[in-house]
């Protein structure tokens, strides 16, 4: 066990302005919203209906504009070769993180997965981050057989209580050339850092800054009947994220909001760009597009990293609440300038994270306005005849959303069925319920951390991801 004295500072500290606990408007924010609103109030004043019909359509011309966008990266998401990467000379000394809190029944699975890390011991520093409080995990990690270059350090007491600033304090004690963060349930290709080092060492691009691996859903070998729908849905949705739309954001010049786990940076810009963002829930997504704006760019990996979905509703609603929640506060400390973001950026900040939250927060109102519309049009004994235009959006819409998904889901090796294809908008409308959650949750707790339970795999699940890991395409 490691304890350490807790600074406060980076090499460069994270600009209030460049974070989430910032909670008020800037110059520009208060400019738009006045607009719009004063705008939008004027013309319902003069014309209410002419008003609200423009309104139904520019939003609809908006998820028309996402679907068609959506499209494009699927066809620029080219099937990626996964030829051997020659490992680079020397090869660099690499940081592991893991943050960790109330993980003791899931520390020793954790231990073994990185001792199985196909990379030189000697050129290996390794840090499980354990909260002062978290007497189980830490009895549970200091316990546990693990390697030499893996040390237990003790996280001091603070404010707020997150993973990222866990990580910031353990940014400071980190000695490598390269750094990654895995989490706890996480179980990584043995050959991921020999990749991203050699990635890093022969890129033509001088300013790659971070890798994002991929990360794969494998369902847990013990399963309700009730949380498998959600089990293949969580898979598929990481499979249109992780297999189509990064590596075509990648592939297209454009930033994009990283995974929470799995990203490899170069050290040094890591520390010169202020680190994570303590105050954000999904620190990872804005420091994507923090790196950008200070000129840095971001790549994909081919060899992934296995996970497994939340057990039940009960486990994914408080994860995705918590998603949603950070790209809240990550759309608002973005939108505060838009200077460094230059046009690529924006329309990345816009599709990733704008996109997905207004996705979010519209689809169940969609679906139940169409079927009112039917319901209401058969009850009155006239033809279901819903307006043709907001139709022909829905279904653009969700032929996107299945094409990627079915793309992703067979690069991942992830089953997407019809039956799957055609649940899915049951598990969409989910999403508006974590939504308005989230918006919930940012006003009364913006910085709570909803902490997702994780429970050991079975020793099969811990083969079938090996094998699968060396399948990757």
């Amino acid at each position: 066990m490691v304890e350490h004295p807790y600074t406060e500072r980076l090499a460069t500290e994270l600009p209030l302005r460049f974070s989430a606990r910032m909670r008020s408007l800037s110059f520009l924010q208060r400019l738009v919203v006045l607009v719009v609103l004063g705008s939008f109030g004027a013309s319902l004043w003069w014309q209410r209906d002419v008003t609200l019909s423009l309104v139904m359509v520019a939003t609809q011309i908006g998820f028309l504009i996402l679907a068609a966008f959506r499209i494009v990266l699927v066809i620029v998401s080219r099937q990626r070769s996964d030829a051997p990467v020659e490992d680079s000379h020397p090869l660099p000394v690499y940081t592991i993180l893991a943050a960790l809190h109330d993980e003791a029944d899931i520390v020793p699975q954790l231990i073994r997965r990185l001792a199985a890390i196909d990379y030189p011991q000697d050129r290996l520093q390794g840090m499980l981050l354990i909260e002062a409080h978290d007497t189980p995990t830490l009895t549970a990690a200091e316990s546990a057989p693990r390697p030499d270059w893996l040390e237990v350090v003790i996280v001091p007491p603070g404010d707020p209580m997150t993973k990222p600033r866990a990580l910031n304090h353990d940014l400071r004690l980190s000695t490598g050339d390269l750094l990654t963060v895995y989490d706890a349930e996480d179980h990584p290709d043995p050959g991921q850092l020999r990749e991203a080092a050699a990635r890093f060492s022969d890129s033509p691009d001088s300013r790659l800054a971070c890798l994002q691996a991929p990360l794969r859903i494998s369902a847990p070998h013990e399963t309700s009947r009730d949380s498998a729908f959600l089990h293949r849905q969580f898979a598929v949705e990481y499979a249109s994220l992780f297999e189509v739309t990064l590596p075509g954001l990648a592939r297209l010049g454009m930033p994009f909001p990283l995974g929470g786990t799995s990203n490899h940076f170069r050290i040094d810009v890591l520390r010169a760009a202020g680190g994570w963002d303590p105050f954000n829930v999904t620190e990872d997504a804005d420091l994507g597009f923090r790196l950008w704006r200070q000129g840095w760019h971001l790549g994909i990996m081919t060899r992934p990293t296995h996970e497994v979905p939340p057990n039940a509703l009960k486990d994914w609603l408080p994860q995705r609440t918590r998603w949603l929640k950070g790209f809240m506060q990550t759309w608002g400390v973005h939108t505060r300038t838009l200077s460094g973001l230059g046009f690529a950026g924006l329309v990345a900040l816009t599709v990733t994270i704008g996109g997905t939250l207004a996705s979010a927060g519209l689809h169940a109102l969609a679906v139940s306005w169409l079927l009112a519309t039917v319901m209401i049009s058969l009850l009155a004994g006239l033809p279901p005849i819903p307006p043709a235009f907001a139709v022909s959006v829905m279904i653009l819409g969700t032929a996107a959303a299945w094409l990627s998904g079915q793309i992703g889901a067979r690069r991942a090796g992830v089953p997407y069925s019809a039956n799957d294809m055609i649940m899915s908008p049951i598990y969409w409308s989910l999403m508006s319920l974590a939504f308005a959650h989230a918006v919930w949750r940012l006003v009364v707790e913006p910085f709570t951390w909803d902490k997702t339970p994780h429970r050991p795999d079975p020793v099969t699940f811990d083969v079938h991801c090996v094998h699968a890991g060396r399948q990757v395409v």
